[in-house]
């Protein structure tokens, strides 16, 4: 990475009088001057249930470099407008997440059999849910075959596997929106590669996707086209 955010960020279990109703984890930002940090909350409760092998990829879609660069990049940069610095969009913001845990390989985080073992749970978990949420949305499934299916095909355990499916029983669309975003921005890190070859540099590549803060999909695929060019 070209630039790190000047905000830090803590590590801490979720309360007690929500953990049993949250997901794994989840990023909660932190404010631009650095007075409150960003916060990376993992879930503690009913641990027996809860497997490990998924902690890195969690970590690095929650805290670095997923929600934690994305969003302290954007807030600290006062020269964009506030609503590009404080809103956001789901294929953007969780397109960039589930980005940052593919670069999980490039870093080396995945050397590790029950890490990458780890990650390729979440990569079947982002297409399990698709089909569930087509399920509950469009084919009538109920709570219950929901969360049967995703216990027929993953490694997760009853408590997980129900807050997803509550998650995306209220919100439609959501799991599709994550996935849209990744693959669109690995689509566009692939032709710059393919464009730029020696030219191409990661850290700037990143630097374009992260400085203008989340940008609708179509502008930011407007935005690397242009970058590229430049470069040539």
């Amino acid at each position: 990475f070209k630039y790190l955010p000047k905000a830090p960020l803590e590590i801490r279990p979720y309360e007690e009088f929500r953990e049993k109703y949250e997901a794994g984890g989840s990023y909660q930002s932190g404010t631009p001057d650095g007075s409150r940090p960003g916060i990376f909350y993992f879930n503690a409760y009913d641990l027996p249930s809860r497997t490990i092998p998924g902690m890195t990829t969690l970590y690095l879609h929650e805290g670095a470099p997923g929600h934690h660069f994305q969003i302290s990049i954007a807030q600290e940069n006062e020269k964009l407008p506030a609503f590009i610095r404080f809103g956001g969009n789901t294929a953007y913001v969780e397109g960039w997440a589930l980005y940052a845990e593919t670069l999980g390989y490039d870093m080396r985080l995945f050397d590790d059999p029950y890490q990458r073992f780890g990650t390729l749970s979440d990569e079947m978990l982002r297409a399990m849910r698709l089909v569930v949420d087509t399920g509950i949305h469009s084919k009538g499934w109920t709570r219950e075959q929901a969360i049967d299916y995703m216990l027929a095909n993953s490694d997760m355990g009853k408590t997980d596997a129900t807050a997803e499916v509550e998650r995306y029983i209220a919100i439609p669309s959501q799991a599709l929106a994550y996935k849209i975003g990744a693959l669109t921005i690995q689509r566009l890190k692939a032709k710059a590669k393919t464009a730029l070859g020696d030219k191409f540099d990661v850290r700037e590549f990143h630097n374009q996707i992260l400085n203008t803060g989340a940008l609708p999909l179509t502008v930011l695929e407007k935005k690397i086209d242009d970058w590229i060019a430049s470069q040539k």
